[in-house]
């Protein structure tokens, strides 16, 4: 009975358990690493037309609530 589990155990430690912690702590390092230079310039960049979009946005709110009071109601 013990070297029914022997064998599958040995497989598992000598095959499958070295290949898996490789993948993990490989997967880790590059989750680890952050964003790259250039995806941090694409966040930047997005962020500052985001901010100039919304006020874009509130300032036709603005004069769309001066010139017609009721076009949220539409």
């Amino acid at each position: 009975m013990s070297s029914f589990f022997a064998f599958p155990l040995a497989v598992f430690f000598i095959f499958v358990a070295p290949l898996w912690l490789f993948l993990h702590y490989r997967n880790k390092g590059k989750a680890g690493q952050g964003l790259s230079y250039e995806d941090g310039q694409l966040l930047k960049s997005m962020t500052e037309r985001t901010d100039k979009m919304q006020k874009r946005i509130e300032t036709l709110e603005k004069i769309l609530d001066s010139e017609s009071p009721s076009w949220r109601e539409r």
